[in-house]
């Protein structure tokens, strides 16, 4: 995959005041390569449409911020459209001095001239940030947009898997090939569940050794499990990583019921957990924009994402408790008890992960939704995880949600949001945010 390549576009005319162009332009590309190095900045100023042209020519950028040093007409904006279909950010100015003398940049004047242009070429959506390159809401504004277009960038190198198809009720979860392409620039792939179990049924013990010993080392009580079931765990833990290591798989949502009950004797829970700590976001109920909303909250975070529904409120805590069958990633578990190893609340087969989430300070509750007409949007709260036991059989985290729980709860089914969520460490809605803009998709902030 190509570089992610942020590109600074500092645009203006030589009839304003140079000197203080000069110095919003220097701090600028600090500002900019301290957020991200990669960033490709101008040597000088781009002060006419041929000093725009020529510093266009060989570039291929994944982000623009696009700068009004001073006032430019919609010329300077249109060159850029004309030549690129990226991410763009519309970065103005604070007027430097006002003195009751010359207007020395008019950089706002730009601004609302180059996002007429915006609006008028196809709609195109933006980012728009206003003030100095010092303030901290500008860095963060700024950090934001870089990291959203980030994202899109390596989504469009993503290849997700769908192994099985959607229990019947659970439609929601399918996506087509042309669209995830279209959309988001992903390959979808798909397989039959009952091909990773044939895989798997033809694994010897000493293939699987290893994986048994993993997941015997990342849980705890895994040796309570009849040792069949230990050993066809470990046997589907091999056929899921050698698909995904063959096809280059980097998120997945697999069918879980029946099949896995009926067919192989031994629940597919445990070795979702496994991959989700392995780095590859991995959902089940072939959830398809459930693993996708997991994989990009793990781009985000850095860490493994917990998958499941909401199934409690608390108004009096002002809680929602996210809770799913058994397979959150191990690392997500509760120091105090680890990553514990049951049985599957409905079948009573195991191995599945039967553990309270670990308490985490700043939480993000998202979902990569779609509209009633097909169409997407985007689902963000944010709140904290509570140190909370389990709440039921399964794995479960418990959310105090920023706003009032109940009515996002309320508000959310009202909406007709689908039923899976991901819940991400760390504050991401800004971000998420700048993601929708750049797609173009609305958001339900709750």
């Amino acid at each position: 995959m190509k570089e992610f390549t942020p590109v600074y576009v500092p645009v203006g005319v030589p009839t304003f005041h140079m000197e203080s162009a000069q110095d919003a332009f220097v701090r600028s590309c600090k500002a900019l390569r301290a957020l991200d190095p990669r960033f490709v900045c101008p040597a000088e100023k781009l002060l006419s449409i041929d000093a725009l042209k020529a510093y266009l020519e060989n570039l291929s950028p994944d982000l623009i911020v696009f700068q009004n040093l001073t006032f430019a007409n919609a010329a300077y904006m249109s060159e850029v459209l004309r030549r690129f279909n990226c991410p763009i950010v519309l970065w103005t100015l604070r007027e430097p001095v006002i003195d009751g003398g010359r207007l020395r940049l008019n950089s706002l004047t730009g601004a609302y001239s180059a996002a007429n242009t915006l609006r008028a070429f196809n709609d195109r959506s933006f980012v728009y940030v206003f003030g100095a390159p010092e303030e901290a809401r500008v860095t963060g504004e700024l950090n934001a947009a870089i990291s959203a277009a980030s994202v899109m960038h390596a989504m469009r190198s993503l290849k997700v898997a769908a192994i099985g198809h959607t229990p019947q009720g659970f439609g929601f979860g399918r996506a087509l090939d042309a669209e995830m392409m279209n959309t988001f620039g992903a390959e979808l792939v798909s397989i039959e569940a009952r091909e990773l179990i044939d895989r798997a049924k033809g694994y010897t013990d000493e293939e699987c050794k290893p994986y048994l010993e993993k997941t015997a080392c990342a849980t705890c009580g895994l040796d309570c499990t009849p040792e069949k079931n230990r050993l066809d765990h470990a046997r589907l833990y091999k056929a899921y990583s050698d698909f995904i290591t063959e096809n280059g798989v980097g998120a997945l949502a697999s069918r879980c019921w029946p099949d896995f009950f009926t067919a192989f004797g031994t629940p597919v829970c445990t070795v979702l957990s496994m991959l989700n700590d392995d780095g590859v976001a991995s959902a089940c109920e072939a959830d398809i924009y459930g693993a996708l909303s997991m994989w990009v909250g793990m781009r985000l975070s850095g860490s493994p994402v917990f998958f499941g529904d909401p199934v409690s409120l608390d108004e009096n805590e002002n809680t929602i408790t996210f809770w799913h069958c058994g397979a959150a990633a191990c690392s997500l578990a509760r120091k105090d008890t680890g990553a514990v190893v049951g049985v599957h609340p409905n079948r009573r087969i195991g191995p599945a992960m039967d553990f309270g989430c670990e308490a985490f300070e700043d939480a993000t509750i998202f979902r990569i939704g779609r509209e009633p007409d097909g169409s997407f949007r985007f689902f963000i709260t944010e709140g904290e995880a509570l140190e909370k036991p389990k709440q039921f059989i399964g794995t479960s985290v418990v959310i105090k949600t920023d706003s009032p729980s109940r009515e996002i709860v309320e508000d959310s089914v009202q909406d007709g949001f689908e039923p899976h969520f991901a819940v991400i460490k760390g504050r991401h809605a800004k971000t998420l945010e700048a993601l929708a803009a750049f797609y173009e998709f609305p958001v339900y902030r709750y």
